[in-house]
């Protein structure tokens, strides 16, 4: 089901970002990593199939798989992890796209029912989506650009209710401003 946040109520916003950094105009921060027990286990699986690769055979070169497979493994956790969703100096940022929040028009909290159908069956072909299966939590900003066909953006956050009381507040921080 939609909520709308795009009330007073959800503006209460504490100084300072999610991540403890202070300063340079961020109004918050989250990088999307993978969760914690995701690590062990894509480890242990990685050295299960290095240990397949030369089972049973005696020769030095027994480490050479380990050499690849774990640091491979590790890169490739890292870089599902990559992506940093931030509010600052009046922009929002996933990370290399971004929206001036002047054009944001209404900023939707999403349930897991709200989430899955916006990214199925109703979901517009013109939709700016960057979805983590592994986070629950999801945003719907629905954007008026004239010249940009995109009607929204479908963004995970594991904290969706501050991702989107920032929003709100630094649309209406610049929303006396020009557009």
């Amino acid at each position: 089901m939609l909520q709308d946040s795009g009330t007073a109520a959800g503006r209460a916003q504490p100084p300072g970002q999610p991540d403890g950094r202070e300063g340079d105009g961020v109004a918050y921060r989250e990088r999307l990593t993978v969760p914690w027990w995701t690590w062990p286990l894509a480890l242990a699986f990685a050295a299960l199939l290095a240990a397949e690769v030369f089972l049973g055979a005696p020769t030095a070169l027994v480490w050479v798989p380990y050499a690849i497979l774990l640091p491979a493994t590790a890169w490739g956790l890292l870089a599902l992890g990559r992506i940093v969703v931030r509010v600052a100096d009046g922009e929002l940022y996933v990370d290399d796209a971004h929206l001036p929040v002047s054009y944001v028009t209404e900023v939707n909290v999403l349930d897991a029912e709200a989430k899955r159908a916006l990214l199925g069956p109703v979901a517009s072909r013109y939709a700016f989506i960057v979805q983590r299966p592994w986070i629950t939590g999801a945003l719907r900003i629905v954007i008026d650009d004239p010249a940009d066909p995109t009607p929204y953006w479908i963004v995970s956050s594991r904290r969706p209710a501050k991702l989107a009381a920032a929003i709100i507040a630094a649309r209406d921080a610049t929303a006396a401003g020009p557009r």
